[in-house]
């Protein structure tokens, strides 16, 4: 399968879309781009039917795990979800990955207490984890090499239109109907993608395994419990904060990914993420190092900005709910916008914006306190748009950069580093508050004492995160010359 062309080295790849219509790649990408599109849904969803949620089921106190236990699942199933494509081919593994993202929504639609609910979400996690990761590798495996940025720039796009969504349709479905009946929107969606995808992967590359089973090695199971219980340490952090308690399992989850990377780069012949994972003499290293110092220092804004913004200045919730959406509306356009750049001009959109992220995320220790409701969108933009204009090229130097037998795990890994950084930096955006004065409940004091310390601590990552980005820009300008 193939849908791109190349006008030159100085110039874009332009995607043809007239043929990728004619030979149906255009539908299969599609298809493959609406496991992002649920996935994501989903996930921030849940923001909006918690109230009506709340309600209804036992186990309040459970509630904070309802985004934690889907993280879990969608870190797990992203990592093993390029190494799953050599044992059994990439069609069955969507097909498996949808019916298990149905079955998991199908639970939380029927949950009678909360312990249901929240198996249904590790399910949904599981599916929808794998759903993601299985769109990076179906990019990789079924079109051209030179279209990637394109490609990957519309998968930000709809992630962006997700993310900007999926809380709308959680109000918008628990107020009309119930918050189940949401859920069960999902799970009829999750059976409808696994059976068409049957009709629509096909040919050698999505239909047989990418490795000879024969010469394969066992599935690595250990080194993803090892992933699992690291996850979990770093999310119990991040739920019902306690300075020390969540310290403790924080830095106890930390550890556990340590030894996790570290087991994983013992077994070259069945590792999870690529080779030289952080070795910043290599694109893929420095490109990863910058996913994940990225990920993890630009949490704070979604998870304490409106918050903050409501207890210090009164601005009402919708408000502060189009500042989130604007975040992720940016990333979609500017992702757009410049897909279709030369690569001469590749490095400078890295670092670039690389900068711009940073510069939202510094800004935002300025803009939150003073309440400014047209510098808080300044930052909200700098950090979304940072990450669409980055985010496709940097993919695709970590894929296209890493050794061959590598590539498809190195697709996957994208994604599931960026959840690994998510987690990491909810848990320890929580730790930080709490240490700063949320832990001595909310009021218009403990949210002023917050909002500085918590947009300044992560400036550290930010500056390693554009570091990493010049590096690796320069890495692989370098390899092509």
């Amino acid at each position: 399968m193939s849908g791109g062309r190349v006008a030159g080295g100085s110039r874009a790849a332009q995607v043809d879309w007239a043929a990728l219509w004619r030979t149906g790649d255009l539908g299969r990408f599609c298809f493959i781009s609406l496991g992002i599109l649920l996935h994501a849904t989903n996930e921030t969803m849940i923001a909006t039917i918690l109230p009506a949620m709340v309600g209804e089921l036992s186990g309040v106190q459970l509630v904070g795990w309802s985004l934690a236990i889907y993280e879990l699942g969608s870190i797990v199933a992203g990592a093993a979800a390029g190494r799953l494509v050599s044992f059994v081919a990439l069609r069955t593994n969507m097909a498996v990955a949808a019916l298990l993202y149905a079955a998991g929504a199908a639970v939380c639609a029927g949950a009678p207490a909360m312990g249901w609910f929240l198996a249904g979400r590790l399910l949904e996690g599981l599916g929808g984890g794998a759903l993601v990761a299985l769109a990076f590798v179906s990019v990789e495996r079924l079109f051209d090499r030179a279209i990637w940025p394109q490609l990957f720039a519309i998968m930000s796009a709809v992630w962006g239109v997700a993310a900007f969504g999926g809380p709308l349709l959680g109000a918008l479905v628990s107020e009309a109907l119930s918050w189940r009946w949401a859920f069960g929107i999902f799970a009829a969606a999750g059976l409808a993608m696994a059976s068409v995808t049957l009709l629509i992967l096909r040919g050698p590359r999505a239909t047989v395994p990418s490795g000879s089973p024969a010469s394969l090695p066992p599935f690595p199971l250990f080194v993803l419990a090892v992933l699992a219980a690291s996850i979990l340490l770093i999310a119990a952090a991040g739920v019902d904060v306690a300075l020390l308690r969540s310290t403790l399992l924080l830095l106890a989850g930390l550890a556990g990914l340590a030894v996790f990377f570290f087991l994983d780069a013992r077994r070259p012949e069945a590792r999870l993420f690529p080779s030289r994972l952080f070795d910043w003499s290599t694109p893929v290293g420095s490109g990863m190092t910058m996913v994940a110092a990225f990920s993890v220092a630009t949490c704070a804004f979604a998870l304490y900005g409106p918050l903050l913004l409501t207890s210090l200045h009164g601005i009402p919730i919708l408000t502060t709910g189009y500042l989130i959406a604007a975040e992720s509306i940016a990333w979609s356009v500017l992702s757009i916008l410049v897909a279709n750049a030369p690569p001469r001009r590749e490095r400078m959109i890295i670092v670039g914006g690389a900068v711009m992220i940073a510069a939202g995320c510094a800004g935002f220790a300025v803009a939150i306190p003073a309440g400014s409701i047209p510098l808080v969108l300044v930052c909200a933009v700098f950090q979304g748009g940072g990450f669409g204009i980055a985010w496709p090229f940097v993919t695709r130097i970590v894929i296209g950069s890493a050794p061959e037998r590598e590539r498809t795990i190195a697709s996957s890994a994208v994604p599931t580093m960026q959840r690994i950084g998510y987690a990491a930096g909810s848990a320890a955006t929580g730790i930080v508050a709490n240490a700063a004065g949320f832990s001595e409940g909310l009021s218009p004091e403990s949210a002023g004492a917050v909002a500085t310390v918590l947009f300044l601590a992560p400036v550290p990552l930010a500056v390693l995160g554009v570091a990493a980005a010049i590096r690796a820009s320069r890495v692989e300008s370098d390899s092509r010359e």
